[in-house]
């Protein structure tokens, strides 16, 4: 089986997933917000809010972990990701998001996780070039952890989807 073989693609809603793990695509507060934050939140219910408070925030590029209370998921992983600016510390910190929240999630045993678009709600990074680095990060962390299962991504929208799907089908071979 090879590495491409354990990420999947689908639309919908990252609240419902069936995983050991969702990622939030957080802000630096951690407090919720809009988006697939504030649905989470909204999922999740007031203790998640309450530990966020307790965890007391998070940098951008970095990831802190949550238990999932009413979500099927039991845990969340929060990460920051950059807004976007055109400067290449976007793609650092972008990259910085996905691993920080897969070795998270090999920390505490989760062997399959959810990832959104990463910043590409408000926070304006254009969904090709995001789409790139979540799926080349993903890629070559799963590489060195076998243990890690299956990396979903959960595409809000068909056209977003259509990006990944076009995306992982020109992977070339030595990257599968």
């Amino acid at each position: 089986m090879g590495v491409t073989d354990r990420i999947a693609l689908q639309q919908g809603d990252i609240t419902r997933m069936q995983v050991d793990a969702i990622v939030n695509a957080a802000n630096t507060s951690l407090l919720g917000g809009g988006g697939v934050d504030g649905a989470i939140h909204r999922a999740a219910g007031p203790e998640l809010l309450a530990e966020c408070r307790a965890i007391g925030g998070c940098p951008t590029g970095e990831a802190r972990i949550t238990a999932g209370y009413r979500l099927t998921a039991r845990h969340v992983i929060h990460t920051v990701g950059p807004v976007y600016s055109a400067k290449p510390r976007d793609g650092q910190l972008l990259h910085a998001c996905y691993m920080n929240s897969l070795s998270l999630a090999v920390q505490n045993q989760v062997r399959t996780i959810a990832f959104p678009a990463i910043s590409c709600g408000v926070y304006g990074y254009p969904i090709d070039e995001a789409c790139q680095i979540a799926v080349d990060t993903c890629i070559e962390f799963l590489q060195d952890h076998p243990e890690l299962e299956k990396v979903v991504f959960v595409l809000f929208s068909s056209a977003d989807l259509e990006v990944y799907r076009l995306y992982c089908s020109a992977l070339p071979d030595n990257k599968r």
